[in-house]
């Protein structure tokens, strides 16, 4: 059905009508607009949520992402991240294929309906102006009419009054006939006007308003058309980004799959294990014989006589995070730890230095080959210029190696020691308890390092020792003397600290966010550097917090 034709003559009302079809259009781009933020808050919210659980460097977290249960929110966290990267493209998508798209067609589409309805008011204008035409010469043909008939009369009366001049007769006559010309005259106008007027007409109703019309129908038509497409998009963007958030929710899914809870548990035991047996059963001492008992290395008093003779000989294993408020680090063979952490520290340290080593070999190589290009090719450069470098790698490859033999012979000594003697164990029990008394510097925290692991006591060694060697006794010792004895660990590099850190625990050491520090001893795999600042003060920072260069040959401090 067409406009033109059935609605001739409803010109307001479609008027209306298309008003309200742009209107509607408006109210559709501001829903899709508004749909638009919601998924873009939407997305950013789903980030910022991803970001907040995610490991924060310099924190424990990181120590945990070897857990399998760790991994596995980990990599949640970053599907649900690419998962709001999704809807952030829902958005993009919207503003690009709907929004921006139905603003322009808004502008093209009142543009156009603003032109047909313009052409559509200059036709009826036209219309109505002939019409008044067509009125105006009919009232004047009325009129002219009207006058010819009393022109007609007053001649007539004229004539039949026999007092009336022939003269006057004569100017009544010639004034009738004048009345009739114009009066035919009028009718003549108003004839062709009428004519004119009816064809006018004809085409305004039957040509001109059914094309304005027309084309009012086909652009509604399109703007249902164009809404109609829109929708569809707006479904097409949605089912556009499913298979990658299907592929997102299968790498949820997945990770949550690969939570393995027995590898988790063999884990803690790799973080935690001491390589100690339990220890065995205690001797009975008999206090019954006062002054007369046998020491025996389980005795409580031996104990007390090993605590009591002077420390500055004994060289004790010390956990490192025991507090020094001096100097002093664990030795270099890492005897101060239990002897499973021990073997662990030592093959990380042997790993270590067989990458150096390598390291040093490829540079080695890497020069050979350019002295050899330069002997065959002297004009690229001097062959004896790269003499003293490989020189200096061949000494930097013999320190590696002595380093090498040094580190494995130890943990040669360890893994032969691996299955200690439960008496060892009982007396280091032993030990421990006594170091609960009020007499002790040392209570159970001093022997907790920061992630938890345990701790072996550092005068065990010395009770030993104090049963085949007795010594005076003396006033019983601070740790710290025993510490201030040992041998000053040499500098192997510099570090620079990235944040603060306060060193609340024991064995740690404070620093300021840029401060230079030495490096003593490297992570070895605990997430903890031994650091120094001057001769009286070091300790552990994590490892996370600095930033380390290290030297190629180590240098004393």
């Amino acid at each position: 059905m067409s406009w033109g034709s059935e609605l001739w003559d409803q010109f307001d009302n479609l008027e209306k009508h298309t008003q309200w079809g742009i209107e509607f259009v408006e109210k559709y781009t501001k829903f899709v607009k508004e749909r638009s933020e919601i998924e873009t808050n939407y997305a950013k919210q789903i980030r910022n949520l991803s970001k907040k659980y995610q490991p924060k460097k310099n924190s424990r977290e990181e120590e945990e992402s070897k857990y399998t249960f760790c991994r596995a929110f980990l990599t949640t966290l970053n599907e649900l991240n690419d998962y709001a990267g999704q809807h952030e493209v829902i958005a993009e998508n919207l503003t690009s294929q709907i929004i921006t798209e139905l603003s322009r067609y808004l502008q093209d589409l009142k543009s156009e309906r603003k032109s047909h309805f313009h052409d559509g008011r200059k036709a009826q204008q036209h219309v109505e102006s002939s019409w008044k035409q067509l009125e105006s010469c009919k009232r004047r043909f009325e009129r002219d009419c009207k006058e010819a008939d009393r022109a007609q009369q007053y001649f007539e009366k004229m004539d039949a009054d026999i007092n009336v001049t022939k003269a006057d007769v004569e100017k009544a006559r010639q004034q009738a006939q004048m009345r009739h010309q114009m009066a035919a005259d009028s009718k003549s106008d108003y004839s062709s006007y009428l004519q004119k007027f009816n064809q006018e007409q004809n085409d305004h109703y039957y040509t001109i308003i059914p094309n304005i019309f027309q084309k009012l129908q086909d652009m509604e038509e399109k703007r249902i058309e164009r809404i109609g497409v829109c929708m569809k998009t707006f479904a097409d963007v949605d089912r556009q980004v499913l298979p990658i958030v299907g592929k997102c929710l299968d790498g949820m899914t997945k990770s949550a799959e690969s939570i393995e809870p027995k590898t988790d548990s063999k884990q803690v035991v790799e973080s935690y294990k001491s390589g100690f047996e339990p220890p065995g059963d205690v001797e009975f001492e008999d206090y019954g014989q006062a002054m007369k008992r046998t020491a025996s290395d389980t005795s409580l008093s031996n104990s007390k006589e090993g605590k009591e003779r002077p420390a500055g000989k004994s060289k004790g294993k010390l956990w490192p995070f025991i507090k020094n408020k001096n100097k002093g680090s664990g030795p270099e063979d890492f005897s101060h730890l239990p002897p499973e952490q021990r073997r662990k520290k030592l093959q990380g340290k042997i790993d270590e230095l067989n990458k150096d080593i390598q390291k040093e070999m490829d540079q080695r190589d890497a020069l050979t080959k350019m002295k050899d290009v330069y002997v065959k090719n002297p004009q690229m450069g001097d062959p004896a210029s790269v003499d003293p470098r490989l020189s200096e790698i061949g000494q930097n490859i013999e320190k590696l190696q002595f380093e090498l033999q040094k580190f494995e012979g130890w943990l040669a000594e360890v893994e032969e020691r691996m299955p200690s003697k439960s008496d060892t164990h009982r007396r280091s029990v032993l030990y421990e308890t006594q170091n609960n008394a009020p007499v002790s510097n040392n209570c159970a925290q001093d022997r907790e390092s920061p992630d938890g692991s345990y701790t072996e006591e550092q005068n065990s060694e010395t009770q030993v020792k104090a049963t085949t060697h007795p010594v005076p006794t003396s006033s019983t010792p601070e740790f710290d003397d025993e510490f201030d004895d040992e041998e000053t660990l040499p500098t192997i590099g510099t570090c620079k600290a990235l944040y603060p850190f306060e060193g609340h625990n024991e064995g740690t050491i404070s620093v300021a966010e840029g401060e230079l520090l030495y490096v003593i001893e490297e992570d070895k795999g605990d997430g903890w550097t031994r650091v120094r600042r001057n001769e009286d003060e070091e300790g552990y920072v994590p490892s996370s917090y600095v930033e380390v260069f290290l030297e190629t040959n180590a240098k004393d401090s």
